[in-house]
């Protein structure tokens, strides 16, 4: 993974000191709400319901075990001793009060963190794969390319205030696990028939108010070329995006009012100005990026013990390794998703004593890796399959062991209306509420993989857009309502969801997924998904089902 350089070093701790100064101006009075606003937002950090909130960056989801220490202990010691990772493979801290935030920042930047551009009108974190680098179907590995974006995206002075905040995410395997086609742009790498890298860029997608799958604007861009065709996009953007109103500001609303061949004529435009600029990226860059992600001090094929016959003899470490591991890249590994959705916590939550056992268990058994997914999941990417069954018992003693990866209990969900100032419903007590009615494991995998993703308000930070089953918190008059779509999709068939009918009354939802879900086991054919099933069966059978 990457490490700071000195002028990395000297650009966040400077970063520290000069925020330092600013809350103290404006705690002592001498700066106004309103010039302090866009200081905070800077470094991260929301004004929430109840406490501010401090966003940190994890740059595409890598973190080392020292890091998730440093995180534990910021938890620890200046919030309620938890954490919470987020849908952009970020973290949050919910509780700590704005004279803690200097010092929380001089702590993250100790080793090499912060919450720069985790806010406000910027270029966002880049996400990606959290299986880069080590799945099975990468056509190459995204994350030097991740990299590249952040270095030129980081304090970039022409897109520092862009009309509204800017997402780009990348994928390098033939199944899209980044979901590139909601994002801003989204560039998904590619082979050409020469062997060469390039890119396919998908420009207008987004969820919030107005949902919108990206258009394909440029096909087999060239590698080089990665940093000039964005800088033609965010120039024609920052030019022609609207600022007048917030909610028409995003770029997918300027593609959708030009249209993508002119959207896209536009960008090529511009892109003439800059194809050969100083941006373009030479080999040289390439193969420092590269540089970055070597593989760990792997064993060649080590034996794989008795790995089998501890799935024959153990029913529980079977389902935990069927539903929470990927297949790896090195024979005899294998990467491992802790998944932080147990029922009776908050989704995407975890504590500090278990960060600090997480950071232990990178070091013991992930070459001090780890990753975090957009599912809001933390991943061991490097594990020995000898000593998983090792691993899975430490895990099933400290409640990490949740085998529900990919089920419908593994819900992204925000953390709406418990702290959220903009949510319009509480989204916590009703994830655990549809938690504890299908916490029967065996019913839960007769289901099969569901992706249901929880929002509290329209702006979706938990994806309810694209989720199969997905849900709005919706206000009705002051009181608080749900409102159901289905048929949502992420990946490379990416689709929005399609709203059932009228919100529900919070003591309804599990009952309607309920519904739903007899729906699909009913009508299902063999070895069909929830969401295959519900595109052929079609809305009507499940709405008649739930509004009977």
């Amino acid at each position: 993974m990457y490490k700071y350089d000195d002028y990395d070093q000297k650009l966040v701790d400077e970063r520290v000191i000069q925020f330092r100064d600013q809350t103290q101006r404006y705690l002592d009075g001498k700066l106004e709400e309103a010039e302090y606003l866009p200081l905070r937002l800077q470094n991260g950090i929301y004004i929430q319901r109840l406490a501010p909130m401090l966003r940190v960056a994890i740059p595409y989801g890598m973190l080392n075990a020292e890091q998730l220490r440093k995180l534990a202990h910021v938890a620890r010691t200046y919030d309620k001793g938890y954490a919470h990772f987020t849908t952009r493979q970020n973290v949050q801290f919910n509780w700590p009060t704005l004279e803690s935030c200097p010092d929380i920042l001089e702590e993250l930047a100790k080793v090499e963190m912060h919450a720069i551009q985790t806010s406000g009108n910027c270029i966002r974190n880049t996400t990606t794969d959290q299986f880069a680098g080590i799945a099975l179907d990468e056509i190459s590995d995204p994350r030097p390319w991740c990299e590249i974006v952040r270095q030129w995206s980081t304090f970039h002075p022409e897109f520092a205030f862009l009309p509204r905040k800017f997402k780009i995410a990348i994928s390098g395997s033939e199944e899209d696990r980044a979901a590139i086609k909601v994002h801003d742009v989204g560039l998904q790498l590619v082979k050409t028939d020469d062997g060469s890298i390039a890119f396919n860029v998908f420009v207008g997608g987004g969820l919030g108010r107005t949902p919108m799958i990206g258009d394909l604007v440029r096909e087999n861009l060239p590698a080089k070329h990665l940093l000039t065709y964005l800088e033609a996009i965010l120039r024609v953007y920052n030019q022609f995006g609207r600022r007048d109103n917030k909610y028409k500001a995003r770029i997918k609303i300027l593609v959708k009012a030009l249209g993508v061949e002119e959207f896209a004529r536009r960008v090529e435009s511009e892109w003439n100005h800059v194809a050969d600029g100083p941006s373009t990226i030479n080999d040289n860059v390439i193969a420092k990026a590269a540089s970055f992600f070597i593989d760990p001090d792997y064993e060649s094929a080590p034996s794989e013990g008795e790995f089998e016959r501890q799935r024959e003899q153990n029913k529980a470490f079977s389902r935990f390794v069927t539903n929470n591991t990927q297949a790896h890249q090195k024979e005899g590994y294998i990467a491992v998703t802790l998944s932080l959705k147990k029922t009776g916590v908050a989704p995407g939550d975890v504590s500090d004593s278990q960060m600090d056992l997480i950071a232990d268990l990178a070091d013991k058994y992930s070459f001090g890796e780890l990753r975090v997914s957009h599912h809001q999941n933390l991943i061991l990417s490097d594990v020995k399959k000898s000593a998983l069954f090792e691993l899975w018992q430490i895990l099933e003693d400290n409640s990490l062991a949740t085998p529900n990866v990919g089920k419908l209990t593994d819900m992204i969900c925000c953390p709406g209306g418990d702290f959220c100032a903009l949510a319009n419903a509480k989204s916590i007590p009703v994830a655990e509420a549809i938690q504890r009615r299908f916490d029967d494991l065996d019913h839960l995998y007769d289901l099969g993989d569901i992706d249901f993703n929880f929002s509290g308000c329209m702006n979706a930070c938990g994806h309810h857009h694209i989720g199969n089953i997905g849900l709005l918190g919706v206000d009705r008059k002051g009181e608080e309502f749900y409102q159901i779509s289905l048929g949502g999709r992420s990946g490379s068939t990416a689709g929005i969801g399609k709203i059932l009918g009228p919100a529900v009354k919070q003591d309804r939802v599990p009952d309607v997924i309920e519904s739903i879900m007899s729906v699909y086991v009913e009508n299902r054919i063999e070895g069909e998904s929830f969401v295959e099933a519900y595109h052929r069966l079609g809305q009507a059978t499940f709405k008649e089902r739930v509004y009977a």
